[in-house]
């Protein structure tokens, strides 16, 4: 079964997040939410979630993917920390997938894995690196990077991560329970 790590920033867009975690566990995929510190995660608009561990725990482990939820401070929050951009670094050098939706494309770019690389991303977040590709589509997928360009665009993103990890099979399959 894969495994995807999904980091939780404090004021991380909720939509995205909890999106992301419910429909990969839909899908059967195990899915370990993350938090850069102890402290329960202020999602940008006050929901409160509860990280299953903290980042220095999940590192410990080897995950089939890593998932930036976007949003602010969230995004940012996720771009100064040094673990993060290593974990990206890390993950698409050992050619494993790296998805990020809204503002979160922003920190593969900091990272350097979008240079010359076609994301989607919410609108001007990208504006800084004239480097990348920027797309209007929902998902871009350009090899294993996979990018969204918001809260609207998380299920779709979410059911691509899905087919991406287990199959057309399942993701149409998880589409049909959610009425689609």
């Amino acid at each position: 079964m894969p495994r995807v790590l999904v980091l939780l920033a404090q004021g991380c867009e909720e939509i995205e997040a909890v999106t992301v975690i419910d429909i990969l566990r839909r899908a059967g995929i195990e899915v370990v939410s993350a938090g850069l510190d102890a402290h329960p995660v202020r999602a940008s608009r006050g929901v409160m979630l509860l990280p299953d561990t903290t980042l220095d725990e999940a590192l410990k482990h080897n995950y089939d993917m890593v998932v930036l939820p976007g949003g602010q401070p969230g995004t940012n929050n996720l771009k100064t920390d040094v673990r993060v951009l290593n974990l990206v670094r890390q993950m698409a050098a050992d050619d494993r997938y790296v998805a990020a939706i809204c503002a979160a494309p922003s920190v593969l770019a900091s990272a350097g894995l979008l240079d010359g690389k076609s994301a989607a991303c919410y609108p001007g977040t990208l504006d800084d690196f004239p480097r990348v590709r920027r797309q209007p589509a929902a998902v871009v997928e350009d090899g294993k990077l996979i990018t969204s360009r918001g809260p609207g665009t998380a299920m779709d993103f979410a059911l691509t991560l899905v087919e991406r990890l287990v199959g057309k099979a399942k993701r149409q399959e998880v589409e049909a329970g959610l009425q689609r």
